[in-house]
């Protein structure tokens, strides 16, 4: 397994499993081609985002935004949105730690000093995944967990 920056060759297989995750009930945003394209691989507010790579499978992968005023989150502008989805069958495999080590190392050289997630309050693998990888509770509106991560603690 390889971490590396997204490629537009990259929209299909993570709309795909991303549809997956949707079928199972683990995600209510958007699944299409379109938006993976839009907000993650050409997102004007991306930092990052990187890709699990599995000799051409990708696994999974991690967005990083910058918060902009008024974000749909909630999240204090300047700081960070990370967005983490493993492929179904990729679970348990560490690619989420992985990642994650990509994505903070790009939120420190971004001067973030934070990291929001904010998770369904629904999704134990989710919560589970963000308390391992040091994030922190620091509200819970309702249906969903907000966690943050000090980059540089």
């Amino acid at each position: 397994m390889i971490i590396r920056d997204v490629t537009l060759g990259d929209v299909d297989q993570i709309s795909a499993f991303l549809k997956e995750l949707t079928a199972l009930g683990k995600r209510t945003r958007p699944d299409d081609t379109a938006f993976v394209r839009d907000y993650y691989v050409q997102g004007p507010d991306n930092i990052c985002c990187t890709v699990a790579d599995d000799d051409g499978e990708v696994l999974g992968f991690q967005s990083l935004l910058n918060a902009k005023v008024g974000n749909q989150w909630g999240v204090a502008r300047g700081g960070g949105i990370i967005g983490t989805h493993i492929r179904p069958s990729a679970a348990r495999r560490g690619v989420g730690r992985a990642l994650f080590e990509t994505t903070h190392s790009a939120a420190r050289a971004a001067g973030l000093p934070s990291i929001d997630a904010t998770i369904s309050a629904t999704n134990p693998e989710g919560l589970g995944y963000y308390e391992a990888m040091g994030f922190q509770t620091y509200r819970t509106p309702e249906g969903a967990v907000c966690k943050r991560f000090d980059v540089r603690g």
